[in-house]
């Protein structure tokens, strides 16, 4: 790694740690959500909206600290880009969660939850990896766990849309359920390009 003999602010490591963090709650709140009824769907949508503002409120801080900081702990194109993907995470899963609410879905093909299981798994990963950007150690298993659960996810959907279109007769019905897949798959390509992120900032600092 090179040398610096410039202070950093490194609270972006922190800040970069509680905004995965946030992914985790989002995650498990979702999947309470599949396996709830309408009444609880609502409020378990309106938790994950919750944490949803408060990964904004984070990405935020990390936006006004890059716009304080002159010498940031590694390319200040990279933290913002990796910032964003962190959050573009949160806003799918929300935005998923939301449209189950809106549109009144009923019950859930299985293989949702099995989409869902997906981003847990990738969202616990993201957590876990975001402190060991201070020392920019032991972070290759993370990025090719979570492209290994990518293709897995993509694998995931393609059954799920055949699935809908053989299984599901209203046209209206087929739309909604496709709308949530979609922002779903949406989600775990969001958490790929995180882990995409990570492995260009690790690259750049080795």
């Amino acid at each position: 790694m090179p040398l610096r003999f410039t202070p950093r602010d490194t609270s972006f490591f922190d800040l970069l740690a509680e905004l995965a963090t946030h992914l985790v709650t989002g995650a498990d709140l979702l999947a309470q959500l599949l396996g709830a009824d309408r009444p609880e769907r609502k409020a378990l949508a309106k938790q994950l909206g919750d944490v949803e503002h408060d990964a904004d409120e984070t990405t935020h801080a990390i936006m006004r600290r890059l716009n304080q900081t002159f010498v940031t702990p590694f390319d200040r194109d990279d933290i913002y880009a990796l910032a964003s993907a962190l959050d573009d995470c949160m806003d799918f899963m929300e935005e998923a969660a939301d449209l189950i609410v809106l549109y009144r879905i009923g019950e859930l093909p299985a293989r949702v939850s099995d989409q869902v299981q997906v981003l847990q798994r990738a969202a616990e990963l993201t957590a876990d990896a975001m402190p060991r950007l201070r020392s920019m150690s032991d972070l290759a298993d993370f990025w090719v766990e979570v492209n290994r659960l990518e293709n897995q996810a993509d694998k995931l959907h393609r059954k799920l849309l055949a699935e809908l279109f053989d299984n599901v007769a209203d046209p209206i019905e087929l739309m909604k359920l496709k709308e949530v897949v979609e922002i779903l798959e949406a989600a775990a390509d969001a958490f790929e390009k995180v882990a995409n992120t990570v492995e260009t900032i690790a690259l750049k600092e080795s």
